[in-house]
């Protein structure tokens, strides 16, 4: 199977249009908060209804925090895998610098092959940091465990025998890795970017998509960051690589009632985070101002495609994953939103695109 994603600069019908879930932790009809089990399950039944209404991927966070479910994307994703036909199968992000690249690589190896290859994995350094004294790493090796196992899972892409060394993982001489994939290129991967250029150099280097995760503003100022991609292959004689972006949002019938849905699961989220991090509280006039003219894709059907169409024009995109998941947030407004987004905002977008 050749995975659509490896299609640079897609047309309308090209153009790949996911949904992106951290597994957050709901409320129930009642107010209560579910379990981290139940999430989970829906999760799964999100992934499956997708499939069925023609989104093109699904990609699932890794995290390892009490708020977010998903610790272990790839054994959800194995289960979404058996009730899907079609949907593209991804983590967005699996924290590589707190794993090992070789049993990343078996685990999507794996995936790819119960999939009939619609595995993929995006790959990144996390913007939490749990995982890293979870799993006996330091802070202060941050930026060194994600350069120095990105550069290993980027050889193991070939499944051939891999001779190599560094800091902080055991050396390998002439070593075999499996299962291997029926893939021309290994498993499928991206890079999540937030927007460093030293990021943005470094796919190109190691020859791994970009995945542009644009949180907040207005997606034009990543412009520069996209035509440093571009520019940066061409001067290293690439082969033009796709650029995929993510951003979250929620959609429902109005604008207006996406917004009153989306509000205050959005501000208890951000303010959980921003205490954690010392942000001042957000405001709704923040969260009006993002809706309006940043990187909140809220509100109907056809202002979110739209928004979508809009973005994917200015950056030149390859692909848009919407995080439609947003904290507390009910299953079955998620549900809602899935069907929407499957139903009537990825066919206007391309048709946006056509014209």
């Amino acid at each position: 199977m050749t995975h659509p994603s490896t299609v640079a600069g897609a047309s309308a019908e090209q153009l790949i249009l996911g949904l992106d879930t951290f597994g957050d932790v709901t409320f129930a009809a009642d107010g209560s908060r579910n379990s981290h089990a139940q999430v989970l399950r829906d999760v799964v039944a999100e992934a499956a209804l997708a499939d069925r209404i023609g989104v093109d991927a699904i990609t699932l966070g890794e995290h390892h925090r009490d708020d977010f479910a998903l610790s272990s994307p790839e054994i959800a994703l194995a289960a979404i895998a058996g009730q899907t036909e079609r949907i593209l199968l991804g983590t967005g992000v699996t924290v590589l610098s707190s794993d090992d690249p070789v049993r990343v690589y078996e685990r999507f190896a794996t995936l790819d092959a119960v999939s009939s290859g619609r595995a993929e994995v995006i790959l990144g350094r996390g913007s939490f940091t749990e995982s890293f004294p979870l799993f006996g790493y330091r802070l202060e090796d941050y930026d060194q465990l994600f350069s120095e196992k990105l550069e290993l899972f980027a050889r193991l892409r070939a499944e051939e025998p891999v001779t190599w060394s560094g800091r902080h993982r055991t050396a390998l001489v002439e070593q075999e890795v499996y299962p291997k994939t029926e893939q021309p290129n290994g498993v499928n991967a991206w890079i999540g970017v937030g927007g460093s250029p030293h990021s943005v150099l470094r796919t190109v280097q190691v020859g791994i998509p970009m995945m542009l995760a644009i949180i907040g503003g207005d997606p034009a100022r990543f412009l520069p960051f996209a035509e440093l991609y571009r520019s940066t292959q061409e001067e290293l004689g690439r082969a033009q690589m796709p650029l995929g972006v993510h951003s979250p949002g929620h959609v429902a019938p109005t604008d207006a009632e996406a917004r009153e849905q989306l509000w205050p699961h959005f501000e208890r989220n951000r303010n959980r985070i921003g205490g954690e991090r010392g942000w001042p509280a957000t405001t709704r006039a923040e969260f009006e101002r993002e809706a309006d003219t940043g990187s909140l894709y809220v509100g109907s059907p056809e202002t979110v495609a739209q928004r979508i169409a809009q973005t994917v024009r200015t950056l030149g995109a390859d692909r848009f994953d919407l995080k439609y998941a947003n904290g507390t947030m009910p299953h079955a407004e998620l549900m809602q939103s899935i069907e929407l987004y499957g139903t009537e905002v990825i066919p206007r977008v391309r048709e946006l695109l056509r014209g």
